[in-house]
This record gives structure tokens, C-alpha cells and sequence, in this order.
């Protein structure tokens, strides 16, 4: 199985640490975030992995070659001329992901999250993605109907809301907050084609979810940590020191 791991981002809100490392060298209980997520998807068997760099790329890639690629295929997909955001990154790195579904992990995202079974669902329900979502706290949701298609996404504090549907009752919607984990389907690379050379994903998502298949896939269990933040920092650490626990 395959994965992407977005890698590329300024972090800006773990500031100063990022003035002088990626966001993706922050240790975290004694390792950076990036091999904390590489570790995990080698668990869940995930060998084939591409790996999106802009800031401070060169520390990124000397890591890597540093500690042999973890024993794993790993290829840079190289942002250094521009920062794409999240859509634009995947449609960059379309080359060397091949034409199987492969898994999207947010560098900065530490969980207990079924990943394997999560792209089985995938494979299963033949969706163009899947998104890994849950009952949780946070400023914005996304929002699917009762067969758990995405329908709309909505920020909860200010009240925005954003879906391709003209007439829809928000209120009849499941609401759940997004993982930063998600499967996709090459099927989708086409639909990408008029997009500019930087878009978020999560705005193509909801573009196109009216007549793509863009399923929820929710987990009632997920122990999660957006690194994020400063102050998720020592969040981090514990959730890190838990799950180490419970796998033993």
C-alpha cells in the first residue's frame, strides 16, 4: 500500500521552534513528528510512501537518508519552487503515486487511527476518497447525510458555510471534525485539471462532492492530537507515552 505524507507546511503556528526546522523535525517523547508518522504507517503496512517538501526541505531529506528511509521506498516530491497547499501538493506528486488508492497523513497528526482498515473500507466501498472523521472538538466540521456522503462544510464559529448544493437543511446533517487522514482514488486526478497550481483539498473535496463519491468513514475510538500549536505540544507527548503503552 501506498501514502502520501504532507510534509511541506511553514508552520507557522509553532513558532519560533519552526524559525530554524520544519514542522516535520519537531520531536515529540524523543522523535520527530515525521518518524512518528512514517512509524506508523509502516505498522499498518504502508512501504511505499511519498513525502511533499518546501520548508526548510533540505533538513527533511538529509533526516531521511540519515536514518536510510526507515527501510522503506520513500520519494520526495519536491515544493521548494512553490508552496502548493494540500490539493495542489497531491496533484504534483500524481507522478510517483501511481494509479492504486493511496493514503493522505498530515505530518503534524498523531493517533490511534486504523489505518489499514481504513483503506480496506476504501477499496470496499469503491468511494474517490474516504475521509477519516469523528465526534470531536473543533472550529469547523464537515457535514455528510445519513449514506455518510460529504455535504458541506461549515465553520462553527464565524457560521460560514460552504457546499455545492442549492437548496440544503444543515440542520438534518451529521456533523463530524476531519482527522487530517484521507484515501483517494487516482480517478479523481482528471477533475483536478482546472484548478490553479496551489488549492487546498478539502475546498476540491467540496467542489466536487455532488457528483463524486466522497464518503465518511467515522470512528467512534479515535484518540487524536493535531500538533498544531505550542501548547499541543505536551498534549502530544502524553498521547505519544499512551498509545506506546496500550501496544505493548
Amino acid at each position: 500500500m501506498k501514502a502520501m505524507i504532507f510534509a511541506a507546511g511553514l508552520g507557522t503556528r509553532l513558532k519560533p521552534i519552526t524559525d530554524t526546522m520544519p514542522k516535520a523535525l519537531v520531536p515529540i517523547a524523543g522523535k520527530t513528528l515525521l518518524e512518528h508518522t512514517i512509524d506508523k504507517l509502516k505498522s499498518e503496512g504502508f512501504f511505499d510512501i511519498v513525502i511533499n517538501v518546501h520548508h526548510f526541505a533540505e533538513q527533511i531529506i538529509s533526516f531521511l537518508d540519515t536514518n536510510n528511509n526507515f527501510g522503506l521506498n520513500i520519494s520526495i516530491s519536491d515544493e521548494r519552487g512553490m508552496l502548493l497547499e494540500t490539493g495542489g501538493g497531491i496533484r504534483k506528486a500524481e507522478p510517483l503515486l501511481g494509479s492504486e488508492p493511496f493514503l493522505i497523513h498530515n505530518v503534524d497528526i498523531i493517533s490511534n487511527a486504523p489505518l489499514k482498515e481504513l483503506y480496506e473500507t476504501h477499496i470496499a466501498s469503491k468511494a474517490d476518497a474516504t475521509l477519516l472523521v469523528s465526534e470531536r472538538k473543533s472550529s469547523r466540521a464537515l457535514l455528510f447525510d445519513n449514506s455518510n456522503n460529504l455535504t458541506a462544510w461549515k465553520n462553527l464559529s464565524t457560521g460560514e458555510i460552504k457546499t455545492p448544493y442549492k437548496s440544503i437543511d444543515i440542520e438534518r446533517l451529521n456533523q463530524y471534525a476531519f482527522s487530517g487522514i484521507h484515501i483517494f482514488s487516482p480517478s479523481l486526478f482528471p477533475l483536478m485539471k482546472s484548478y490553479p497550481d496551489k488549492f487546498p483539498i478539502m475546498d476540491f473535496y467540496l467542489d466536487i462532492c455532488s457528483s463524486a463519491s466522497i464518503k465518511a468513514s467515522v470512528s467512534n475510538n479515535l484518540k487524536l492530537i493535531d500538533v498544531g500549536k505550542l501548547d499541543s505540544l505536551a498534549e502530544a507527548e502524553i498521547l505519544v507515552k499512551d498509545l506506546s503503552l496500550r501496544s505493548r
